[in-house]
């Protein structure tokens, strides 16, 4: 047994890692960051890094770290229900419900909403959804070489022709990305709505849920105890964490240039179609779209098994797998459906309470070797940390709820009592509270009850 990789083994695990959380229907984000950050771009982006890039690396740490075999298993100290919740509520969230519509909207929004407008957006969406899923449920129920040959030349395809448009980018600026004013919130306060940027990534969540795949990756290359694996992720994460991290920026500043020569859009898709097309024109256009379509086809296909494979695990007397992909391909098709747009503005209420969750079992769960996955400390924290993050939840609904007038009571509480809730982080002054609540009781009453 050995305690350490060798520097090729870690730029493999570190690659790993990458293709584990970059994926084409992320590279929206940063680049619509990017157009709305304007001249305040670099603290945005810095925020967006904390949370896009960094978070989902020491997420897949803490798992190693509390030698959690999968996602329930690392939630379990809180109560076994609760985990079983947190686990649905995770994979729902990052499959069906918001994050396989989304890949199929990012594919639309790149190749063919440029290319049709008004009334025929709807019947379009429509139509290349249908499309779409049913290439997703058929490789999804029939494993092929196909998809193999997919992730072996198309995905460096991708990133060969994303490399070429952003060297263009940097080559032949746009515009003078110093010179646009940021819009919103991108005002008064960047770099915090950067961080809240950066969970619409959703890597966070998917590394809670996937850091198996990794830490297998490590003990198949011959080490085994978690502290050592916790530490080669870290250092394996670097890789990943820099070849992110320069796409991220190198988007962002896209974005931030964009307005000198293209008109602002309402999501990230649109902006990435129009750079394409001001720099290679129609057939660079069609052909990113083209890459990224395939690209999003393949990250679906993932997440379909993943969340069926996991809904079997979890209820095994339920339906079968064939039943799981095909009811969770009709509903991401009916919700993609909806649009790009809308998908992301409600994802943003479930993001903003599921991610201060996610946060805190990432830094229980980095504790675990000093407070031994004790049920009083994972309890009060948790629950301290979700009813703050349920405020954050009423605060995120779009504009029509936010009206009501028990949303807005609850708002206006909320802001009264809890430092940081008008940055959106008003759930961690809580879950620190009930950390050391846990901690006391745990001294007082000397409980050792470790899950």
């Amino acid at each position: 047994m050995k305690e350490k990789l060798h520097l090729r083994q870690n730029l493999l695990v570190g690659s790993l890692l990458f293709g584990l959380f970059f994926g084409a229907g992320n590279l929206i984000f940063p680049v619509q960051m990017g157009q709305a950050a304007g001249n305040h771009t670099l603290p945005a982006m810095i925020g967006f890094l904390i949370t896009g890039v960094g978070l989902p690396v020491l997420g897949v740490v803490a798992s190693a770290l509390s030698g959690s075999e999968s996602l329930f298993d690392m939630a379990k100290p809180v109560s076994s229900g609760y985990a079983v919740l947190f686990t649905c509520a995770l994979y729902l969230t990052i499959g069906p419900l918001f994050a396989i519509p989304r890949t199929a909207t990012v594919a639309f929004e790149v190749g063919l909403h440029p290319f049709v407008s008004g009334e025929q957006i709807k019947p379009g969406l429509f139509l290349f959804s249908l499309a779409f899923f049913s290439l997703t449920v058929f490789f999804t129920l029939r494993p092929s070489r196909i998809m193999d040959w997919i992730g072996k030349y198309l995905t460096p395809a991708f990133l060969i022709l994303l490399s070429v448009l952003l060297i263009a980018v940097f080559a032949k600026p746009m515009g003078d990305a110093g010179t646009f004013s940021p819009q919103g919130d991108y005002k008064a306060k960047p770099f915090f709505t950067g961080l809240l940027d950066g969970y619409n990534t959703m890597d966070a969540l998917a590394s809670l849920a996937f850091a198996i795949i990794i830490i297998s990756g490590i003990q198949n290359l011959g080490v085994r105890k978690p502290h050592s694996i916790a530490v080669e992720t870290c250092k394996s994460g670097l890789v990943s964490v820099f070849l992110m991290g320069i796409i991220y920026a190198a988007l962002a500043y896209m974005g931030a240039a964009s307005p000198g020569s293209i008109s602002r859009a309402d999501n990230g898709g649109l902006i990435l179609s129009m750079v394409s097309r001001h720099y290679f024109g129609i057939p660079g256009q069609v052909l990113l779209a083209a890459i990224v379509a395939v690209a999003c086809l393949k990250t679906a296909i993932g997440l379909i098994t993943a969340c069926s494979e996991m809904f079997c695990k979890l209820f095994p007397k339920s339906v079968s797998y064939r039943v799981y992909v095909t009811l969770f391909t009709l509903l991401s098709f009916f919700i993609a459906n909806f649009g790009l747009n809308n998908i992301i503005q409600w994802s943003v209420p479930i993001l903003m309470f599921l991610y201060p969750l996610a946060i805190t079992l990432i830094l229980l769960s980095l504790l675990a070797p000093w407070i031994h996955r004790q049920r009083d400390i994972y309890r009060w924290t948790t629950g301290f940390a979700g009813i703050a993050a349920f405020f954050d939840f009423c605060k995120a609904f779009p504009k029509p709820f936010q009206e009501l007038p028990a949303v807005k009571h609850l708002v206006q509480f909320a802001e009264r009592i809890l430092p940081g809730f008008g940055l959106g982080f008003g759930w961690i002054v809580p879950a620190f509270c009930g950390f050391f609540i846990g901690w006391i009781l745990r001294r007082i009453c000397k409980r050792e009850s470790p899950v």
